[in-house]
């Protein structure tokens, strides 16, 4: 079974006990936290599409760790001109692992 969830505004296609890196969540590390923005599920080929979502559905996690992502270079120039510009973030991640989906 799967299920496409909409998690801090992106969609991701999550099973259970699968570990997914998110924008960074409010939540403390350990904490149980639930997602009932669920806009798809597929159980053995039984497809249920919501709209926008699934009313009565819903997604539990456990948040694991919060981390930064690799860093990513953004380098700007402009040709003949002698501008150059280097720049460069790490995002804030959370890392958290599908405990549930109920449909």
């Amino acid at each position: 079974m799967y299920a496409i969830v909409e998690i801090a505004g992106h969609q991701y296609k999550v099973q259970k006990d699968q570990q997914v890196f998110v924008n960074r969540l409010q939540q403390d590390e350990g904490a149980k936290v639930s997602f009932d923005r669920v806009l798809l599920t597929d159980q053995d080929g039984n497809v249920q599409v919501g709209a926008p979502a699934i009313s009565g559905a819903s997604v539990s996690a456990v948040v694991e760790r919060h981390l930064k992502g690799d860093k990513v270079l953004i380098f700007k120039k402009k040709r003949r001109k002698g501008y150059q510009k280097l720049n460069g973030f790490r995002a804030s991640l959370t890392e958290i692992r599908i405990t549930d989906i109920k449909a």
